[in-house]
């Protein structure tokens, strides 16, 4: 049975007219980097739940969650319109396996994004825990447009932090900008310039790929790795070279 608590809006900040971050404070159990929670308002006398990865560090206890606010949506609407002090439901305890302990040691870590899905990545990357297991690690954010790269000044103050460690390709699909690659994912992958522009391989052998966003860019990625360089979908933490967590 799920355990919901009461949490209270800390801050509601719009990043465009659609992507917002929703900061709160709650009493949650302890979670692991990656994982996700369900947010819920009482709407109409029902309460409407949506599952959202934290942002945040599990050792900030300021919870952040990185929203899209779909048009006529049930729930997404009436998250946009929160503000300081507003109440809000929380699960208690977090979900998911989205996570650095269930992956192997590997050369090449791949943490590829779409939109809001950012998120687990950017909880794990703050957290900074068992980065030992890789020689290099490489965040790719791909967005419609160079205004949805949100958290791209983290991610810099993150790519400087662990040096070599971490590497930050963007991708936007439908401008052109300096600095980014412009297309989808699984195309950049078949025509590799993303290797070329992170100067990193995509190797059956040395990598693992994380892959995290909408439905599309997961099934269009995971089929191409798998024609195309041999790699399959890790199933309880046994062979498998691509570990997914799916928005909606």
């Amino acid at each position: 049975m799920t355990n919901w608590v009461k949490g209270k809006i800390i801050k509601n900040h719009k990043w465009t007219k659609s992507l917002f971050s929703l900061i709160l404070e709650a009493p949650i159990k302890p979670f692991i980097a990656g994982q996700y929670a369900k947010l819920a308002l009482e709407i109409n006398g029902q309460r409407i739940q949506r599952a959202y990865s934290y942002v945040n560090s599990p050792f900030n206890n300021k919870l952040e969650f990185y929203l899209v606010n779909i048009k006529n949506g049930k729930l997404s609407p009436h998250l946009a319109e929160l503000k300081y002090g507003d109440d809000i439901y929380i699960t208690e305890k977090a979900s998911g396996f989205f996570i650095l302990e269930e992956l192997p040691d590997c050369e090449t870590l791949w943490m590829l994004s779409t939109g809001t899905a950012i998120g687990p990545f950017l909880s794990i990357l703050q957290l900074g825990k068992n980065f030992m297991k890789f020689k290099q690690i490489i965040l790719v954010h791909a967005v419609r447009y160079a205004k949805d790269l949100s958290y791209l000044p983290l991610m810099k103050i993150l790519e400087k932090k662990y040096k070599n460690k971490l590497k930050i390709q963007t991708i936007i699909s439908r401008e052109n900008k300096i600095g980014s690659l412009t297309g989808r994912i699984p195309k950049l992958i078949e025509n590799g310039q993303l290797e070329k522009e992170t100067k990193a391989k995509i190797d059956p052998v040395t990598s693992h790929i994380m892959l995290c966003g909408n439905p599309g860019m997961i099934k269009d990625t995971q089929n191409l790795l798998k024609i195309q360089r041999g790699m399959n979908k890790r199933f309880n933490n046994k062979n498998g070279q691509i570990s997914t967590e799916q928005y909606w």
